[in-house]
């Protein structure tokens, strides 16, 4: 499978000091990838296999993406990557309002850092021209995530690293990227430019209303397709 051939190639990553928590990191980005679409269940054999790790070190980093709700383990039939409902959606986006509007908010004085949304936009204009909109998905995650990082704390952004792995489980739902992400690229584009105008204000109230129809959008598509998959339409 493709897949575990990917994690073969990531053994190397592990090292000497391969521990739970770096399992834990490699099989995050490939669930975040969409190498392990929702609902897809994981085999300890296989997956320890291609890594090169014992079954009680997959274990903890089963238990680690378990308990950041990536994973859901079922009794006597293993662990599943998680399908997400469409109360989980609105409870990702309203964390993702409180706490990047509340970043952008407390930015202070400007100017302010913004190469690292800057290289996000030029990533998403990037895949958009080259028809590639699972990294048009994967630019947008990236603006966010800079975004966060403007609060300089290591602990937002490990509380909405999580939240944003969540969030991808949702999109690895939709059959329709395009449709979804392309509008929001001229939206983090403007919201881009007001920071780098120094308009701190005007920069939240456009990320307020960026959140709020992209969970309008989101929820209205992922709620039919997961109505589909559960009645054999998909």
């Amino acid at each position: 499978m493709a897949e575990l051939t990917g994690l073969a190639d990531d053994r190397a990553l592990l090292g000497r000091t391969s521990t739970a928590e770096r399992v834990a990191d490699i099989l995050r980005s490939r669930i975040a990838e969409g190498f392990f679409p929702p609902g897809t269940r994981l085999s300890e054999d296989s997956i320890g296999g291609a890594l090169g790790v014992s079954r009680n070190t997959l274990r903890e980093a089963f238990r680690l993406l378990t308990h950041e709700r990536l994973l859901v383990h079922e009794l006597n039939r293993g662990v599943f990557v998680r399908v997400l409902t469409v109360d989980d959606v609105r409870d990702i986006y309203r964390t993702r309002t409180l706490v990047e509007c509340a970043v952008v908010r407390g930015l202070g004085a400007p100017p302010y850092a913004v190469e690292g949304l800057a290289a996000a936009v030029a990533e998403g204009r990037r895949a958009a021209r080259e028809g590639d909109w699972k990294g048009v998905s994967t630019a947008n995650i990236h603006f966010h995530r800079e975004l966060v990082a403007l609060a300089g704390s290591t602990r937002t952004d490990e509380v909405m690293r999580s939240v944003f792995a969540e969030l991808r489980l949702a999109f690895h739902v939709v059959d329709d990227p395009r449709r979804l992400h392309e509008p929001y690229l001229a939206r983090n584009r403007r919201i881009l430019q007001s920071l780098e105008a120094g308009r701190g204000e005007e920069a939240e109230k456009l990320l307020a209303e960026y959140l709020d129809d992209s969970l309008e959008g989101l929820v209205e598509v992922y709620a039919r397709r997961v109505s589909d998959q559960g009645t054999g339409r998909a």
